[in-house]
């Protein structure tokens, strides 16, 4: 009688709607990741880490379906609790591991450039909380009867597969400049500029300063281009499992953009010291120009790919420290 006389009185609904209202909060500051407030609440109130929202979700669970790191990191900080509350469930039966696995919004997909690199993001999210559940978890099934780890593939299929041809297109480009770049190279070589004695057989320039300069930035533009071929054919003939998209595809396109850039350079270092040997003796401001403009190319690559580069630089060397969490936010 005591149970029913609280819950009818007058002011229980109002009550009742306040929590709700302080739920929703919790959930929107969750979702939009605004850390700062939510880290205001719990100072203030400790206990609303275990408020949950509508779909019995709480500000953690929010913030891993809407990868949200910032608040995800204040994990961290409530010390062994979070093992509790990383075995809730919601309304679904969907633990902590299976929101991991559900593909976020694509406003938080776009905050990396390029399919594959978003795929590698969605992978280090899925890691990561994987090493936060408890290992029975990680088998736990939903309503829907799926594993966290089935519900991942089935749920990021098609990113996957816009990764992989991503990531070919872009290597297949790339090749094709760093194969003709080892071609011209290769041939200048063997075609020194202003040929060779002919009694000696020895290079005419070889005792200029310029002339070695032709010499190393030729072998250095030919090694360099044959080793970015060599490594946008790995990339074409890559397995594209889920693992590959963490770090061996980035690793290798890194260093294919950076060694095609040393061969676009040092080629273009090969031919300016090739021009300045064979006309330096005629009008000497032309070389110069010649050799000045040279650099429109290099300028050009590292001005339209340097984006790319370091894209994918970025992603995967910051993303070691995504969920090193600041100590001392809460508490």
């Amino acid at each position: 009688m005591i149970k029913e006389k609280e819950s009818n009185h007058p002011d229980a609904k109002y009550v009742d709607k306040f929590m709700g209202y302080q739920s929703r909060l919790l959930s929107v500051a969750a979702s939009l990741g605004n850390f700062k407030f939510l880290i205001e609440l719990l100072q203030l109130c400790p206990e609303l880490v275990w408020k949950v929202d509508d779909n019995d979700r709480t500000i953690f669970h929010v913030a891993v379906l809407h990868r949200q790191e910032s608040v995800y990191n204040l994990i961290y900080e409530i010390g062994s609790i979070k093992d509790l509350i990383t075995s809730m469930k919601d309304t679904d039966d969907n633990n902590i591991l299976h929101l991991a696995a559900m593909k976020p919004e694509q406003s938080r997909l776009q905050t990396v450039s390029g399919a594959a690199l978003q795929m590698q993001r969605e992978i280090l999210w899925f890691k990561e909380v994987e090493t936060m559940v408890h290992p029975s978890l990680r088998e736990n099934e939903n309503k829907q009867g799926k594993t966290p780890q089935n519900l991942f593939i089935d749920e990021h299929a098609e990113l996957m597969e816009k990764g992989e041809s991503w990531m070919k297109q872009t290597a297949s480009q790339c090749m094709i400049v760093a194969a003709l770049i080892a071609t011209i190279t290769f041939a200048a070589a063997f075609t020194l500029p202003g040929g060779s004695n002919q009694d000696s057989g020895h290079p005419i320039f070889k005792h200029r300063p310029a002339f070695m300069v032709f010499v190393i930035a030729d072998a250095v533009s030919l090694f360099s281009s044959s080793a970015s071929i060599l490594m946008f054919l790995a990339i074409l003939t890559s397995r594209y499992a889920e693992r590959d998209f963490l770090v061996s595809l980035p690793l290798k396109l890194m260093v294919g953009l950076l060694t095609l850039f040393i061969s676009i350079t040092t080629m273009m270092i090969a031919f300016a010291a090739s021009f300045y040997l064979v006309y330096t003796k005629d009008i000497k401001w032309v070389p110069y120009l010649v050799s000045g403009l040279a650099g429109t190319p290099v300028i050009l690559f590292a001005g339209l790919q340097s984006r790319l580069f370091f894209d994918v630089v970025g992603t995967t060397y910051s993303s070691r420290s995504l969920f090193k969490p600041e100590r001392g936010m809460l508490y």
